[in-house]
């Protein structure tokens, strides 16, 4: 019996020590796994860096990726990062929208400090104005932008029906992924647009992107009682209030290879198969042409879509009935969307001081004397307004882009990456 003992407590100890020994092994090992992988996190975030300096910078998105419904952890294959720091920024021109959209364009380079090249879509008695006009800004300022301009072109047989869709040429943005088929990402924006901050900040958020993200736009509305599509609406559209298409932000590799779901067939199309499709479908209920077209797809879609916030797309009606956009409260208008034409009449005497005040800025001027203060004494004129009473809000982020180019020149090394020169 004693010897069945011994045996027994021999046997107990051999197994203790056996499993402490499987124990430090397995610890080991799950220590060297979590090395390896936190090198290769690092590694993943050094190609990024630009996304993740952003992501530093308190309110680039508002609020947190959890708040806003995106995926938390971004993915090193999220985005192709372009090859160097320039920016591509497309603008579709039709009509008397000439000077508008050189003022957007003087916003962008004003306050950029990294090179941007512009794709300028207009129709053929404006490609001399444009090439004429931007060709004549100074030295300094011509070596930090190129640009290109485009005919109008949508698919033959359907370019009379596209051309007329809501505003003459809006809809070629939809086709901008298959006419500019080596461009790997492009930031849209309407020609009522005025930057408030450098392009390459928005530009930045396609580092942001998930692995199913292919496209970044705002809310159209923050307030639901005040909403379009939700009260209106006869056609599908994204979330709860839709989404507004005059600043969007494009991953268009992504496009180009998707499939995407829709109402139409069972059968996943691609970007080229689907819109045509679309617009014969819901024709007679969309009433804002490819912004509702961009809302039904994504309504299907919506894992593909980054949602950023308003102070990237800051309309009238975040303030007209009172201010509603949290994030312009919080840090500032980004980006400032002049849509209904109010730049150009007196409905709101707050986005035309804006406009008026870039416009009438003369490159290598003072900023702070020629244009932040004269500003901001306009700005003074329109608080019988409710976007009046808000402005102060569009130079909150103004005031830090002109500090930032202080007391350089626009053009200088220190401030500036100077690119070659303008070509068409």
């Amino acid at each position: 019996m004693r010897c069945y003992l011994h045996a027994y407590l021999l046997c107990t100890v051999f197994t203790f020590f056996s499993l402490l020994y499987v124990y430090s092994q397995l610890a080991s090992t799950l220590e060297d796994r979590d090395e390896r992988s936190g090198g290769g996190r690092i590694s993943g975030r050094s190609s990024h860096d630009a996304g993740h300096a952003l992501r530093k910078r308190p309110g680039l998105l508002g609020l947190r990726d959890r708040e806003w419904g995106q995926n938390s952890e971004k993915l090193s294959s999220a985005t192709k990062e372009p090859k160097n720091d320039r920016s591509h920024l497309a603008v579709v021109a039709c009509g008397a929208r000439l000077e508008e959209t050189l003022t957007m364009l003087k916003s962008a380079v004003l306050f950029s400090r990294k090179p941007v090249h512009f794709h300028i879509f207009a129709e053929d008695d404006l490609h001399d104005a444009f090439r004429n006009a931007l060709e004549m800004w100074p030295v300094a300022v011509r070596t930090t932008f190129t640009f290109t301009i485009y005919p109008i072109a949508f698919p033959e047989e359907n370019a009379i029906e596209w051309k007329k869709l809501f505003k003459p040429c809006a809809s070629q943005r939809l086709f901008l992924p298959l006419i500019l088929k080596q461009v790997d990402s492009l930031l849209y924006v309407d020609t009522d647009i005025i930057f408030l901050r450098p392009v390459e900040d928005i530009w930045g958020l396609l580092s942001q992107f998930n692995a199913s993200q292919l496209a970044a736009m705002a809310p159209e509305h923050e307030e639901p009682r005040i909403g379009w599509y939700n009260r209106f609406a006869r056609h599908p559209y994204y979330g709860k209030t839709g989404v507004n298409s005059g600043v969007m932000l494009m991953n268009m590799t992504r496009i180009r290879e998707k499939f995407f779901k829709s109402d139409m067939t069972a059968v996943m199309l691609q970007w080229g198969e689907i819109l045509m499709p679309l617009l014969q479908k819901y024709k007679l209920n969309i009433t804002w042409g490819d912004q509702d077209l961009l809302n039904i797809i994504f309504h299907h879609n919506p894992e593909n879509l980054y949602v950023f916030p308003c102070q990237w797309n800051y309309r009238p009606d975040h303030c007209i009935y009172g201010s509603n956009c949290q994030q312009a409260e919080e840090e500032g208008v980004f980006i400032l969307h002049g849509n209904r034409g109010v730049y150009h009449n007196d409905k709101q005497p707050a986005f035309r001081a804006v406009y008026e005040a870039i416009k009438q800025y003369s490159f290598g001027e003072d900023m702070e004397s020629s244009l932040l203060q004269p500003l901001e004494a306009a700005l003074q004129a329109t608080t019988h307004s409710y976007c009046g009473l808000s402005s102060h809000l569009f130079t909150k982020r103004l005031r830090e882009s002109v500090r930032l180019l202080q007391p350089e020149d626009i053009g200088s090394q220190a401030n500036i990456i100077p690119v070659p020169d303008a070509v068409d």
